[in-house]
């Protein structure tokens, strides 16, 4: 997957809104959470996402795959995409959308309904 699939993936999610930060990160937000950010790893695109504890446990012991820096050291679970063998494009929309899925849970029954959820 390359940024521009990512950015089209992830504004297809209702709700979803973009915004460019961190570094001109592209950060994926619904109901004003982030659920997926695409920036940069050794000057490649880098995916990272919302993981369960089983996602996270077993998928950051795959090559291309890591705690993602910044929110793994502060104790959540988020996974970065950074290199190959990783994950395929079809596995890592699955986690994006898992990660948009976990998100918009937390979400206020109030805040969900404002957003059509």
């Amino acid at each position: 997957m390359v940024r521009d699939e990512f950015n089209r993936y992830c504004a297809s999610f209702t709700g979803a809104t973009h915004v460019v930060q961190w570094g001109n990160s592209d950060v994926w937000k619904v109901g004003g959470k982030v659920f997926a950010i695409c920036g940069w790893a050794d000057g490649d695109d880098a995916f990272t996402f919302k993981a369960s504890d089983i996602a996270f446990e077993v998928l950051s012991e795959m090559p291309g795959i890591r705690p993602a820096p910044y929110l793994a050291s502060r104790g959540f679970k988020w996974l970065q995409h950074y290199a190959a063998p990783g994950l395929s494009d079809a596995e890592l929309q699955r986690h994006i959308s898992d990660s948009y899925d976990m998100v918009v849970a937390g979400l206020t029954k109030k805040k969900r309904a404002e957003l059509g959820l």
